[in-house]
C-alpha cells in the first residue's frame, strides 16, 4: 500500500469510525449484551410484553407532563387550551396503561395489526403506481409482508396480544446488537488496516 493511498484510508477511517476505532471492544460488548437480552426475551415474551407496555406507558405520562409544563410557558397562545387537552389525554392514557397494563397491552396489540395492514394497502398502491418506472418489486414485497404480519397479528388476537409486543421487542433487540457487532468489527478491521 502506498504512503498516499494509506493516508487515504486513514482519512476515510478516521471521518467513518473516529475515535469507535480505537474503542470498538466497548461497542462490541454492548452488541453481545443485547443479543443476549434479546434470546433471553424471546424466551419470556410475555412478561417481555407486559414491561414493554409498562415503559410505553410512562413514556406517555412523561411526554404529558413535559407538554403540560411546556403548555403553561405559552402564554398568549390561542392554541394553548389544545396544547393543554393533548398533555392530559398523553396523561390519562399513560395512566391507563400502567393501571391495567394487560388491556393495554392487548389493545395495542390490535391497533397494531390494523395498522400493519393499513400500511401494506398503501405501499401495496404505491408500488402499483411505481410499475411504469420499475424499482416497483420491493416496496410490493414489503407491502405484502405488512399485510401478512398484520393478518397473523389479527388472526391470533387476542392470543397474539400476550406476545406480539415481546417478540417485536426482542427481535429489534437481536438485530440491534448484532448491527453492534458488525459495526464494531469493521471498526476494528479499519483501525487494523490503517495501523499496518
Amino acid at each position: 500500500m502506498s504512503a498516499q493511498s494509506a493516508a487515504s484510508a486513514a482519512n476515510a477511517s478516521e471521518a467513518l469510525f473516529g475515535d469507535l476505532k480505537n474503542n470498538w471492544v466497548w461497542l462490541f460488548c454492548l452488541g453481545v449484551f443485547f443479543v443476549i437480552l434479546g434470546i433471553v426475551g424471546l424466551g419470556r415474551l410475555f412478561t417481555l410484553s407486559m414491561a414493554g407496555t409498562l415503559f410505553f406507558g410512562i413514556l406517555i405520562i412523561i411526554g404529558g407532563v413535559a407538554q403540560l409544563i411546556e403548555a403553561l410557558k405559552c402564554r398568549g397562545w390561542k392554541g394553548v387550551a389544545y396544547h393543554v387537552l393533548i398533555a392530559a389525554l398523553y396523561v390519562v392514557g399513560g395512566v391507563f396503561v400502567i393501571q391495567d397494563p394487560f388491556a393495554a397491552k392487548m389493545l395495542l396489540t390490535w391497533i397494531l395489526g390494523v395498522v400493519l395492514v393499513f400500511v401494506g394497502i398503501v405501499r401495496g398502491a404505491m408500488a402499483i403506481q411505481m410499475r411504469a418506472t420499475g424499482g416497483w418489486f420491493v416496496p410490493m414485497l414489503g407491502a405484502v409482508i405488512s399485510i401478512l404480519l398484520g393478518g397473523m397479528i389479527l388472526a391470533q388476537w387476542p392470543l397474539s396480544g400476550l406476545f406480539v409486543i415481546g417478540l417485536f421487542i426482542a427481535v429489534e433487540l437481536i438485530t440491534n446488537g448484532w448491527s453492534y457487532i458488525f459495526i464494531a468489527l469493521a471498526a476494528r478491521k479499519a483501525n487494523k488496516r490503517v495501523s499496518a
